[in-house]
């Protein structure tokens, strides 16, 4: 069976498990915290459980106040949905309000149950209901444990085993009595490959050759050719820049300033991607890269600038504070929030951005996670010091460059000099002549009145030089009256440009740093408003993560070196070993670039609302696999395309 065949399959296959795990849950007793908690979290938190807004005085967080109820006395009678006001106004509509999402006939049936089953919970309640960061049912999603290796199957059809990947899917395909479509035939798979690969189809001639070899070598020789390519990082490293958002304007605006320095990022990124870069170090550089340089800015090596331009990850967010804006706080806070939502839809396949004005509705994400993760970046980003786009440009220019460049100015300018000293002397020459023609009772007149500023002139002076326009002799009218001498100005200001054409290129490359020894504070916004700041927040990862995995804490200000090193600590809490999303996260989507779709078909959104993984087990082979080969990118491929589940036919 074909990959993609196998995965609609799968797919059904598991939509009537969930079904029928829904109807097992149905039988048996409903549970507040499984059940009905994450249907009050996404509707009715919003007004009746954030900590500062509780209409009608009723908080819905807890079972033990809703039952002892708001201003309209209890919202629940445990046993009794017919007299539970909450069951009344949620079965007629009348909550939660038109503007807010309604609940589902199925949502309402799961409320009634539960409460006439004695609105039961799972374990004993806290005694503040803001002493529930999240339940032990939204730690045990899935995404949130830690990856540990699988052993890889053990199967009937061995003669069809590759590499590991053929093992996982074998299982699963003979556990219901089907087995691997027959191989792709050669041409069909040659294209297959580099088109994967490179992006380009195979050549006639390279067609011919491979079919007509046909030995089992082969293929695995051009496995080899086309990751060893130039072209595999232009293929592959656009999948990553789709997910950075890169573009070559602001686009926040109609205006859509152009981003001129844009495409050094662009080509860091093939440059990486070529080199298999561990795809650790390529998080690193991209977050904190900059932090990685202890030379000067002043005088960057080669090295030095591929370490800036990795920055531009963090400069790929909507950016329109270059131009007119409406309101500057906004538009800066902006920018700052596309930043982390790139950051962790790309890197944590979580919608973290959901929690930036309140809890997450779905997944176990508080408020505050959102502002300790503002935190790790607010040093670089500076609300309050903005630097807009062209202000973020660090020149290429090393210190023998601008010595190179001073002595050429310097050259140009003597040009410069001689010409405006000629220029002074043609124009005096030209008025003196022109002068001559006059009578001779203005002449002093009209001499006074070229020498007088114009903004001092008086009214009859101005009229004497309007009756004759040819005493209004200038370095841009000289040419009207003497070609000669225009000619030798015009040679002269040529020399002096072609001698500044002799300078170094001065490149720039934009840059997301921090500045020494400015470290802004980061405060939680009341509903994500900037101009309400609440309690001051620090740097930290997810909460659910370090709750179920033993991850590096971010410092508020790393010893020893020139800036906060937050972002660093971050990197370095993303690829930790014991960080249960990110290689996950990785290694499905180079998945979904090779089949169409991803293990998790939601490739950004690991989350409640995102698919379950599909082949749960090897998900986590791929990812343990990842880390232990140094983070390969190309190892992955290998892997993969070198797989029978690859190299079968449609």
């Amino acid at each position: 069976m074909h990959p993609r065949i196998a995965f609609v399959f799968w797919t059904a296959l598991l939509l009537l498990s969930a079904t029928d795990d829904s109807a097992g849950a149905d039988a048996a007793a409903s549970s507040f915290e499984r059940d009905v908690r994450p249907i009050f979290k996404a509707a009715c938190f919003h007004c009746h459980g954030e900590a500062d807004k509780q209409e009608g005085a009723l908080d819905v967080r807890l079972v033990r106040l809703m039952t002892a109820g708001g201003d309209s006395g209890p919202a629940i009678i445990p046993g009794d949905s017919s007299q539970s006001l909450l069951f009344q106004r949620v079965r007629d509509g009348e909550m939660p309000p038109e503007e807010s999402h309604r609940l589902s006939a199925e949502q309402v049936e799961t409320i009634r149950r539960w409460i006439d089953a004695g609105a039961l919970t799972s374990r004993p309640e806290p005694e503040s209901p803001d002493a529930i960061l999240f339940t032990d049912e939204e730690r045990a999603h899935w995404a949130y444990q830690p990856i540990e290796r699988p052993r890889v199957p053990v199967v009937q059809d061995t003669s069809r085993l590759r590499t590991p990947v053929d093992a996982f899917i074998l299982a699963r395909l003979e556990a219901d009595g089907y087995g691997l479509s027959p191989a792709a035939a050669s041409p069909a798979l040659l294209r297959r490959l580099k088109l994967d690969l490179l992006g380009l189809p195979p050549e006639a001639k390279e067609l011919d050759q491979f079919v007509a070899d046909g030995s089992p070598e082969a293929y695995d020789l051009m496995v080899d050719r086309y990751l060893a390519s130039p072209h595999y990082g232009e293929r592959w490293g656009r999948h990553w820049l789709d997910v950075a958002g890169y573009a070559d304007s602001e686009g926040y605006s109609v205006e859509d300033v152009q981003r001129p320095h844009a495409w050094r990022y662009r080509d860091y990124v093939v440059r990486s991607f070529n080199a298999d870069k561990p795809f650790d170090r390529f998080i690193l550089e991209q977050l904190a890269g900059d932090e990685l340089i202890t030379s000067p800015l002043n005088n960057l090596t080669p090295e030095d600038a591929e370490l800036l331009a990795a920055t531009g990850f963090l400069r790929m967010a909507p950016d329109g504070t270059a131009g007119t804006v409406d309101d500057a706080v906004v538009a800066r806070n902006d920018v700052v929030a596309d930043s982390l939502r790139i950051v962790s839809s790309s890197l944590l396949g979580l919608t973290v951005g959901c929690a930036q004005c309140h809890d997450h509705r779905y997944d176990p994400i508080p408020q505050s996670d959102y502002y300790h993760l503002r935190a790790v970046f607010e040093p670089a980003f500076n609300v309050a010091k903005w630097q807009n786009p062209k202000q973020r440009l660090v020149s290429l220019y090393t210190d023998a460059d601008r010595e190179a460049a001073a002595k050429i100015e310097a050259e140009a300018k003597v040009v410069e000099a001689e010409r405006t000293r000629k220029q002074e002397e043609f124009i005096a020459a030209t008025f003196a002549s022109e002068v001559a023609k006059l009578p001779e009772e203005i002449r002093d007149a009209a001499q006074a009145a070229r020498d007088t500023p114009e903004k001092e002139r008086t009214a009859e002076q101005k009229e004497l030089l309007k009756k004759h326009p040819s005493l209004n002799v200038s370095a841009g009218s000289l040419y009207l009256y003497d070609r000669k001498a225009a000619d030798e100005l015009k040679t002269m200001a040529d020399e002096a440009k072609e001698i500044r054409s002799r300078k170094p290129d001065e490149g720039f490359v934009r840059v997301l740093k921090e500045t020494p020894d400015v470290v802004p504070d980061t405060f939680l916004f009341d509903r994500g408003d900037p101009t309400q700041p609440k309690e001051k927040l620090v740097p930290a990862g997810l909460s659910i993560v370090s709750a179920v995995a033993e991850v590096p804490e971010i410092p508020v200000d790393a010893e020893g070196m020139p800036t906060t090193g937050r972002r660093t600590a971050f990197a370095t809490w993303l690829t930790d070993r014991d960080n249960p999303l990110t290689a996950r996260v990785i290694v499905n989507r180079i998945w979904m670039h090779h089949f169409g779709r991803g293990l998790v078909a939601t490739p950004g959104d690991f989350g409640k609302l995102g698919a379950a993984p599909t082949h749960p087990e090897l998900l986590d082979w791929l990812a343990t696999e990842f880390i232990a080969s140094g983070w390969s990118v190309k190892h992955i491929h290998r892997l993969i395309v070198q797989s029978s589940t690859y190299r079968q036919s449609l």
